[in-house]
């Protein structure tokens, strides 16, 4: 899909754009290729000479090869915007080509950051200037995105840490805490990648000197909150530790129980287990060999010596 959009009246405005005719009337400052077919493929090679990249060509790229200026001029910049649904979360490669007034982007999946940015720019005029303004509104919405997800994070695991840390865990729901909080420690670490490769494309940008004042100081407050956020990520990763180890402890404390009764089990069936092999002895001369009682008086015996030792586990609270 290709979705064209100009500037009209300060607000953006969406347009069509099928043949070169439809091109000649308008000035658009933005071109989104939402997974472009092959044929919309071969119209952006026709209307504006470029080439979209494949994602096998700008998701694996290599970092120090994500910004650059090719050969025509134009800035290339591959982005990872984060992608947080239905219990998924992943990071999507973005390809953009900035040229002259005119921004070009790639992507494989609808991006929620980009339906945010067209929906602003259509409701309030004087939001976006130019292209510039448009990539660079993309990364601060995509850290408002990122702060999003955090606070889901966040609140994930003030659910979980309640559930340790106020009643004790069964092995099953031990198991079932520990996958909720993989998940969140990964969505974590896919927000701190994003925040990441953002401020790398917003330091690039400012070394162009593409930008204008404004602009400038645009970029630099979206520097401030990414940092902002890299920190309450270490912060999430810390208690992310902490509630793993918690939930973990209680799995140990759980197997300890199921050791401790196997090793009181033991002890106590060590009298009786001596007992008879002391009266399963077929001494000649043993004195209780033919007694009447001898039979009786061995059970019981067997029996007192296994409940002794249990009254006095029972006593201590070892049995708990």
């Amino acid at each position: 899909m290709i979705n064209a959009f100009e500037l009209q009246n300060g607000r953006l405005r969406q347009i069509q754009i099928e043949t070169k005719a439809d091109l000649e009337r308008t000035r658009p400052i933005w071109i989104d290729f939402d997974d472009p077919t092959d044929d919309e493929r071969l119209l952006a090679k026709e209307l504006f000479n470029l080439t979209l990249p494949d994602e096998d060509d700008f998701g694996d790229i290599e970092a120090s090869a994500r910004c650059f200026e090719d050969a025509s001029g134009s800035l290339q910049i591959r982005s990872d915007f984060l992608l947080d649904r239905d219990g998924e979360s992943r990071n999507v490669p973005v390809a953009f080509v900035l040229r002259q007034d005119t921004l070009f982007s790639l992507h494989e999946e609808d991006l929620p950051v980009f339906r945010l940015l067209r929906l602003r720019a259509r409701h309030q005029p004087g939001y976006l200037e130019d292209c510039r303004d448009v990539l660079l509104d993309l990364y601060a919405t995509d850290a408002e995105y990122s702060a999003d997800s955090l606070e889901g994070v966040y609140a994930a695991l003030e659910e979980v840490g309640n559930r340790v840390l106020t009643a004790p865990l069964t092995d099953e729901a031990a198991a079932e805490v520990l996958s909720g909080i993989a998940r969140q420690e990964d969505l974590n670490g896919r927000v701190r990648r994003n925040l990441m490769d953002t401020r790398r494309a917003i330091s690039f940008l400012m070394r162009r000197r593409l930008l204008n004042n404004d602009q400038i100081e645009e970029a630099r407050q979206i520097v401030r909150d990414i940092e902002s956020l890299d920190g309450h990520t270490s912060f999430l990763f810390e208690k992310i530790n902490f509630l793993m180890d918690a939930t973990v402890g209680f799995i140990n404390i759980n197997q300890n129980k199921i050791i401790k009764i196997f090793s009181v089990a033991s002890v106590a069936l060590l009298p009786p287990t001596l007992i008879a092999s002391i009266y399963g002895m077929n001494f000649e001369m043993m004195p209780e060999l033919k007694w009447v009682f001898g039979y009786p008086f061995a059970l019981s015996l067997m029996a007192a010596s296994v409940l002794a030792p249990f009254l006095v586990f029972r006593k201590k609270g070892w049995l708990k």
